[in-house]
């Protein structure tokens, strides 16, 4: 994986940032056993996705592979393991 940029996106890194800050609210409230708090907290981690995802979409994510280079690192890949 090391020679991978998996994940090493702004659409990345903005929505794991979102969806884990309404991981904590939901937790700290599950805690403080509030349930409207809690479900703002889901709410927030749902929200996190869906920033990650538009992002994406305009272009801050992952560039799609074409065929040929998908073709070429499989066949690096087999190429190492023989």
């Amino acid at each position: 994986m090391a020679g991978s940029s998996h994940g090493h996106t702004p659409a990345a890194w903005t929505g794991v940032i979102i969806s884990f800050i309404g991981f904590c609210i939901a937790g700290v409230f599950m805690v403080a056993a509030n349930p409207l708090g809690f479900w703002a907290g889901i709410a927030v981690t749902v929200i996190g996705g869906i920033v990650g995802l538009a992002m994406k979409a305009v272009g801050l994510g992952m560039p799609k592979e074409s065929a040929e280079l998908a073709q070429a690192r499989a066949r690096a890949g087999q190429a190492q393991t023989s």
